[in-house]
């Protein structure tokens, strides 16, 4: 009962905060909950969840590539400016942190209720978008602001 009265808690701050992403994956959750039997499969989509989401938001990002709006000259393009090398050392930074980030949960499982809290609250109260590869590109842009670069 705990489960339902915190998930409908999470649903209720993200119908409040008008984030339908949050407002999906809990409904998407709760769904799952009704079904029978699915108490087996909720484990694995835990476990390789984020490998699925990570999957899509990779073939979200390909797909300017694939629709011909970008192409190797923007690749080169971007080589040719500090811009640029800040945003390539941004992606390799949070792809290393997420590495530890993903290793500190199988360890410390604790640790989720407080990132799912900071998550919801930064998504809900501050209008942040809960996904790993857009953080690279926020810091890009903190960085290439605050040394008024451009690409």
């Amino acid at each position: 009962m705990e489960s339902w009265l915190f998930l409908a808690l999470v649903l209720l701050i993200a119908i409040f905060g008008h984030n339908s992403s949050l407002i999906i994956a809990t409904v998407v959750v709760m769904a799952l909950k009704l079904i029978p039997y699915t108490a087996k499969w909720l484990p694995l989509i835990q476990h390789k969840g984020i490998n699925w989401g990570v999957t899509v938001i990779s073939v979200a990002i390909l797909i300017p590539i694939a629709t011909g709006q970008i192409g190797f000259n923007d690749l080169w393009a971007a080589f040719k400016t500090p811009a640029g090398w800040i945003a390539v050392g941004m992606g390799i930074a949070v792809a290393i942190l997420s590495k530890y980030g993903v290793n500190q949960l199988a360890a410390v499982p604790q640790v989720t209720v407080a990132l799912v809290l900071g998550t919801i609250i930064g998504v809900v109260a501050f209008k942040g978008i809960a996904a790993g590869p857009v953080i690279a590109s926020g810091m890009t842009y903190c960085i290439v602001t605050l040394l008024n670069l451009h690409f």
